[in-house]
């Protein structure tokens, strides 16, 4: 991976709701870049369970939670367009440059975004490797291909999934700092769950 000092790192993200996975995620990231910027999204690829004022607010929390001044969640990044979050991370911060993370689990994704070669051709992708979603050559050769510049995140992901929270109603996936409120709102039927 090249030099990554003066990279901003961009994570979008359903968080619904956020996991461990997405925890370590950005713990890994304020270990290699200088600034990270969060914010809950509507991927138009998912069906979200809860509204994203909700979701925003659980991420928030992980957030705080974390604590470091190198994270920020600017909720007015957010798009379902990945092209229009760049756009606008670029009128934010002018003089900067930018890598796009993603898991390795949404890395054959890109090319189906609106815009993908437009978004490859102005931004670095960072694919953070998540157990259980190997990183296939193939994926990397098709962003390539498309003229994307691809780094592979010196991170190690655990396979916690927001979905398996939901639907396994699985407390354990979710931060301990943040599942007070997710029983507080009585979200993904973790109410049942008993500490």
């Amino acid at each position: 991976m090249k030099e990554t000092y003066g990279l901003i790192a961009l994570l979008g993200t359903s968080a619904d709701p956020p996991t461990l996975g997405h925890q370590a995620l950005l713990e890994g990231l304020l270990k290699i870049f200088p600034k990270v910027i969060t914010w809950a999204s509507d991927n138009p690829l998912k069906t979200h369970s809860a509204p994203l004022e909700i979701r925003y607010e659980l991420l928030n929390a992980l957030v705080s939670s974390i604590a470091n001044p190198q994270l920020e969640i600017i909720q007015d990044l957010s798009s379902p367009w990945s092209i229009t979050t760049l756009e606008k991370a670029a009128n934010r911060w002018p003089n900067n440059e930018f890598i796009f993370v993603v898991g390795s689990d949404l890395a054959w994704q890109i090319p189906s975004w609106a815009k993908s070669k437009n978004l490859l051709q102005k931004v670095r992708i960072g694919i953070a490797p998540r157990e259980g979603w190997p990183i296939k050559d193939e994926h990397l050769h098709s962003l390539k291909a498309l003229g994307g510049q691809v780094d592979i995140l010196p991170l190690k992901i655990p396979a916690s999934a927001s979905s398996e929270a939901r639907n396994n109603f699985a407390a354990s996936q979710i931060p301990p700092d943040i599942l007070p409120l997710v029983l507080e709102k009585n979200l993904y039927g973790l109410s049942r769950y008993k500490k």
